[in-house]
């Protein structure tokens, strides 16, 4: 079999764009799961030190409650707003299809299997593709059903 040697295909477009979307999906994945956990551990801090504050029976302890609660209510509406817990494992599992189409391709394993170098590439073009639009389509359909549900 005639397969390219690594310096022939990381310069082809098919290449670029798959290590262009797994960086851009694995920056994005790590991003909202930062941003799901902090919020979360957050609104976990301030609901336990809402009973503790208001036993301390001061002049300011309800005042304190009533800013904890609404700003768990404002984080939870940040939550809802973005998607982070969605999204981070949308584009977890986009980042992941990708990694292991790159493995696939390397190893000439799967549909990489006894096919040649420029034909390989026009596979693995068409393979990153359709990861990716499957990912924008379950994304388009995700923000259309929020639409719709928050308009009823």
């Amino acid at each position: 079999m005639n397969f390219l040697a690594p310096e022939d295909f990381q310069n082809h477009p098919a290449w670029q764009r798959l290590e262009d979307q797994l960086q851009w999906y694995d920056r994005k994945s790590i991003r909202n799961k930062r941003w799901y956990k902090i919020l979360r551990v957050t609104q976990l801090c301030l609901a336990a030190s809402i009973p503790i504050i208001a036993l301390a029976g001061a002049a300011w302890s309800k005042w304190v409650t009533a800013a904890f609660g609404g700003l768990i209510a404002v984080f939870e509406g940040v939550q809802q707003l973005n998607q982070f817990g969605p999204q981070w494992i949308a584009y977890r599992s986009t980042a992941e299809q990708l990694r292991h189409e790159k493995f696939l391709f390397l190893s000439q394993s799967g549909q990489y299997r006894n096919i040649e170098g420029g034909e390989a590439l026009r596979l693995l073009a068409e393979r990153v593709e359709e990861n990716v639009s499957q990912e924008h389509a379950r994304w388009t359909n995700k923000s259309k059903q929020t639409l719709e549900e928050k308009h009823t």
